[in-house]
């Protein structure tokens, strides 16, 4: 039995009810979807980790390619400084003929030798890029058919649950009712797990029709339908713009930041402030608050996925991810200013 549950039926539940047949097949039940739900889970963890690895594997053959381009250009402009020294200044009756024209052959064969090794260089990024995509795109197809199939025995368990208390609540004690509860608790939390892998790896997926979307009636929305505290006050500094984009996506976006601002804020009075600014190319939107605020060592690693900077039951650890996703593929960039304690603003861009 899973040890998890073995703990709880040993604190909660009295020896009695632990033998009765009903309960003891309903845990039985519990405890196999509890193990399949672990090793489910830990099967994603290893798959989007292996994705994050061969991403930084590409990248950092990505800038060995660069590194090696510029050593061309500089040997190509050595060459050429070379061969100017026999080009006596002012004069186009050049001394020397052969020798000049040796040099040149030289030259002509060291730009053919390096441009076949550009053309080379290149096949090898648009294949590894070619690959990298196709690895990323089993990944994600993997993770979705995980999370799809794990929700069914999860409803199973809710479901189950719910009956046992209907069905006993006179003969159950409160230790009983209180174990009953735990595992709801836990049942919604996996279903918000299970709901945040398959949002991140179906975010890149193109299905979705683009569109102009009025992001000021767009957070409106977002703002009458979220839980907000009463200490806590959400302001929109300015109009927002009209973007062309999915409005499911956008919606995950904002609503995804301004959940994390209001998880955050550890003042008597909250406050989130949402504005936007409008550059050349692309829109900038800001998400504000007064909240405890995050160190700058952390700054990178709160946007991978499945992180947590503290111990907290209430969430999963994707919100940012899913965010910096968003942002990826609407080819913008995100970025943080925050210090502790003074709060922290989030950045992010979104072409026109």
């Amino acid at each position: 039995m899973h040890s998890l549950l073995k703990r709880q039926i040993r604190k909660f539940l009295e020896q009695d009810a632990i033998e009765d047949p009903e309960l003891k097949s309903f845990l039985e039940a519990v405890d196999k979807s509890y193990v399949n739900y672990e090793e489910q889970l830990k099967m994603i963890k290893r798959a989007v980790a292996l994705s994050s690895e061969e991403l930084y594997d590409a990248n950092t053959k990505l800038r060995e390619e660069a590194k090696q381009q510029r050593t061309i250009i500089e040997n190509l402009d050595n060459v050429i400084s070379s061969l100017k020294k026999y080009v006596p200044a002012g004069e186009t009756d050049m001394d020397g003929p052969d020798s000049l024209e040796l040099e040149g052959l030289r030259l002509a064969n060291l730009i053919e030798e390096q441009t076949r090794e550009i053309m080379n260089i290149s096949s090898q990024r648009e294949q590894l890029l070619l690959n990298l995509e196709k690895r990323n795109e089993e990944l994600n197809e993997y993770a979705y058919v995980v999370s799809h199939d794990l929700k069914s025995p999860l409803r199973n368990i809710n479901t189950l649950t719910n009956w046992l208390k209907e069905d006993h609540k006179r003969s159950l004690n409160k230790n009983g009712i209180k174990t009953l509860d735990m595992i709801l608790d836990s049942v919604e939390k996996m279903d918000a797990l299970i709901n945040g892998i398959l949002s991140y790896s179906t975010i890149d997926k193109s299905e979705q029709q683009s569109y102009k979307v009025d992001c000021n009636h767009l957070v409106n929305e977002i703002i009458g339908t979220s839980y907000i505290p009463d200490n806590t006050h959400v302001i929109i500094k300015n109009k927002l713009p009209v973007i062309e984009g999915d409005k499911y996506r956008l919606r995950q976006l904002f609503q995804n930041l301004l959940q994390n601002a209001i998880h955050h804020i550890d003042k008597k009075k909250g406050l989130v402030e949402i504005a936007s600014k409008e550059e050349d190319t692309y829109w900038q939107f800001s998400v504000k608050d007064n909240g405890k605020g995050i160190e700058k060592k952390y700054h990178e690693k709160i946007f991978k996925i499945f992180q947590k900077l503290e111990e907290d039951s209430k969430t999963i650890g994707m919100g940012l991810a899913i965010v910096k996703k968003i942002v990826n593929f609407y080819k913008g960039d995100i970025w943080l200013n925050s210090e502790i304690g003074n709060g922290a603003t989030f950045y992010f861009t979104i072409k026109k």
